[in-house]
């Protein structure tokens, strides 16, 4: 990539960022304007593809026009997407044809089993979107054809554990539940129990049941949609994508593009060839296996030993609840300011201020965070808008023996996520399973998640206007304990914790939450704050039995 000028390098940054690229001067930290791990992910990836062997971490080291032309220009070209790679091409896959799961979904597939501690249910999302005069006729033709575009949303899943895309989707069609003469305390009543039944459902995903779309017709005109979908076969930016495709299937269905030829079979087949043999020297595989490897040894081997009120391993079929709260706009802009000036990106600020809290009530300040890595590689120009579950997994180790000053404690996260981020291509599972052997077979885990996606907003406005507002949302995953998920609405941000609340005294999620939003609070407030410890101190469930979690399933 010698030819490459700065001001490519410019407009690049200025597109994933959404501003004009005048805007952007050759030394400013591009932090400073908005730039975050994901948009650095998606631009190495992109650069990668053209035949640049830079990767996340040594944009993330120096996040400027100027130093990123230089690495541009200065590394010689390695082998790009697997497309460019091989000496013929790869023969084309089979899209009727059955694939491997990646190891995420093996993970979510075998936690769904019956007599798994922490299992027995699906990782599923469901969402409310409210609004009025949705007309069923209309929204299930809007269903049939997102469920046409998209390969992964007609999946099944075979007991041998792998995946086949089914030609037709066994979706029987809209249920319609017409509560519009029903008294206002007997639609709510109705209405309760369906969010009650729908948001812990366990669908059906060996006979291709992962998606599903009912609707409510309520008095007055209003509607409620109510969306479930199995995380098996989309990750949060699919789900937003199937929201925003749903919206414009249903205002007008001529504009919904049609399925593309590149499906999700073709990618893991592409993936793996980019990453290559972890027997290969220097492929990406072999060097994040090597660096995993080299920190074995120096790894917690747990989440936060938080308060338990019942062993993991008594509870069969989790229901998990959710709370939440959010940062107006006037705050989190001064938390987004404050972050730039220091450095520092928003999602890593959060993510240091959820450890503090996990800190204070752990008894151990020395443990694993589990970070969803929304993973998708421009393999493709159909990847963009593939509907699919690319998650990897990245583990943070957060030492919290120290007091440190905020600021200080979120730059050392971020390096590390930077450093962990560059070499996913080495399975998390992989890496829980050397510790394992490491540490003599002990039962190691990551059952603390914290899973942000500030980069777009998850409900777009179109779908807002079409179908109705995001008005209430819950996800369930296997074998996990506390996920804590981060949305942008509008100007604000949602924090929202996803638990099980029979694994916890009761109390302790409200403790910790209002000691979250305080510390955020704080954050917002004094400048000074973020030159001082966190300070956050650890109240007392009622309760509380004293048993800590001290090893992860």
């Amino acid at each position: 990539m010698n030819d490459l000028s700065k001001d490519d390098v410019r407009r690049a940054a200025a597109d994933v960022l959404g501003v004009e690229p005048g805007s952007i001067p050759d030394e400013a930290n591009l932090i400073g304007h908005g730039m975050d791990s994901i948009r650095m992910m998606k631009l190495a990836g992109g650069w990668r593809r053209a035949g640049a062997s830079v990767t996340f971490r040594e944009l993330a080291e120096q996040p400027t026009v100027a130093h990123w032309h230089a690495l541009l220009t200065a590394t010689a070209a390695t082998p790009g997407p697997p497309a460019a790679a091989p000496a013929a091409p790869l023969p084309a896959v089979d899209g009727s044809a059955a694939f491997d799961l990646t190891p995420v979904q093996r993970a979510y597939w075998i936690g769904r089993r019956e007599g798994m501690t922490l299992g027995g249910v699906g990782c599923h999302a469901y969402l409310e979107l409210d609004g009025a005069g949705v007309a069923p006729d209309r929204l299930e033709t809007a269903v049939r054809q997102v469920l046409a575009r998209h390969g992964m949303l007609r999946a099944r899943f075979l007991d041998d554990g792998r995946q086949v895309v089914l030609d037709e989707s066994p979706w029987t069609g809209l249920t319609v539940h017409d509560l519009g003469r029903s008294g206002a305390e007997d639609a709510e009543r109705a209405l309760a129990g369906l969010r009650s039944r729908l948001s812990h459902r366990l669908l059906d995903v060996s006979r291709g049941e992962v998606f599903d779309v009912q609707l409510s017709l309520l008095p007055g005109g209003r509607t409620r949609i109510h969306v479930n979908i199995d995380l098996l076969v989309a990750d949060v930016a699919s789900i937003e994508i199937v929201l925003a495709d749903l919206a414009t299937a249903y205002r007008d269905p001529g504009k919904l593009p049609a399925a593309p030829a590149y499906g999700f079979a073709q990618y893991l087949r592409d993936h793996r060839a980019w990453c290559g043999s972890a027997t290969a020297p220097g492929s990406p595989l072999a060097t994040a296996r090597a660096y995993w490897r080299e920190r074995i040894a120096g790894l917690p081997v747990s989440g936060p030993r938080l308060p338990l009120a019942v062993p993991p391993e008594r509870i069969t079929r989790p229901v998990f609840s959710r709370r939440s709260f959010r940062v107006g706009a006037p705050a989190w802009d001064r938390i987004t300011a404050a972050a730039r000036r220091h450095g520092l990106t928003p999602a890593m600020v959060l993510a240091t201020a959820y450890a503090e809290v996990l800190g204070a009530w752990s008894e151990e300040r020395r443990f694993l965070l589990n970070v969803p890595l929304f993973d998708r590689q421009p393999l493709d120009p159909a990847v963009n808008d593939m509907v699919a579950d690319f998650t990897n997994l990245v583990l943070l180790a957060v030492d919290l023996r120290r007091p440190a000053p905020f600021a200080e404690r979120v730059r050392d996260l971020q390096r590390q996520i930077q450093e962990n981020v560059s070499h996913a291509q080495y399975s998390t599972l992989n890496v829980l399973q050397d510790l394992r052997r490491a540490n003599g077979g002990r039962r190691v885990g990551a059952p603390v998640v914290f899973a942000c996606n500030l980069g777009s907003a998850f409900v777009r406005p179109e779908v807002r206007g079409e179908l109705g507002e995001w008005t209430w949302m819950l996800s369930q995953t296997p074998q996990v304990w506390l996920d804590h998920q981060v949305y942008k609405v509008d100007d604000e941000v949602l924090l929202a914790w996803d638990a099980v609340d029979e694994l916890f005294p009761a109390g302790l999620m409200e403790d910790m939450l209002r000691a979250y939003e305080d510390l955020l609070g704080r954050l917002a407030a004094d400048d000074d704050a973020w030159s001082l410890p966190a300070g956050v101190t650890a109240g007392t469930a009622a309760g509380t039995s004293g048993r800590t979690g001290e090893e992860a399933p």
